[in-house]
Formats: structure tokens, sequence, C-alpha cells
């Protein structure tokens, strides 16, 4: 498999208090996270519940992903996959 430049992941039901801040701590263990971004709600202002992480490279992000994916946090279970590029494309 080629090496990427970086890879993106797409991290799904956050808790609607998470931080850009508490996303990037919660996946820096594994590596130097390059951006973490949370997607906002216009209407209220809040976080939706998702978001993005990205990594410099794919070895790095499978790390996050294989602790990550179905870990508990803040009471709620998480989803965390490789983001398609029309994912973080309109986010």
């Amino acid at each position: 498999m080629a090496k990427r430049l970086g890879l993106t992941l797409f991290v799904s039901r956050l808790s609607s208090f998470t931080s850009k801040e508490k996303l990037r701590q919660m996946f820096s263990p594994f590596a130097d996270v390059t951006e973490a971004r949370l997607v906002i709600d216009p209407n209220t202002q809040r976080p939706k519940g998702f978001g993005f992480v990205t990594y410099k490279s794919e070895v790095e992000a499978q790390k996050a992903i294989k602790v990550m994916d179905g870990r508990m946090v803040d009471g709620r279970l998480l989803f965390v996959e490789v983001a398609h590029p029309e994912d973080t494309s309109s986010r």
C-alpha cells in the first residue's frame, strides 16, 4: 500500500460538550495530531457530535483507529474510521 502524506479520521458519537482541544488531546497519545476539528451546528453554535482528526501518516492513524474505535468517552461509544474525501470537503 502506498504511503499517503496524511490521513484524516472521521470521529462520530462525540459528546456535545467535547471541545476541539479535548478532541486533539484524546487522539494525541498516538502521534502528533496535525488538525482536529469539530462540526458546529450553525443554529446552536454547539458541536454536532462528530469531527475530524488528521495525522501525518497512515501508520499513526491506524494506531488511533485500533485503540479509539469502540471506546467509551464521556459515556458515549465512539466510532472512528478513515474519512472519505467527500466527508472532509463539505464540512
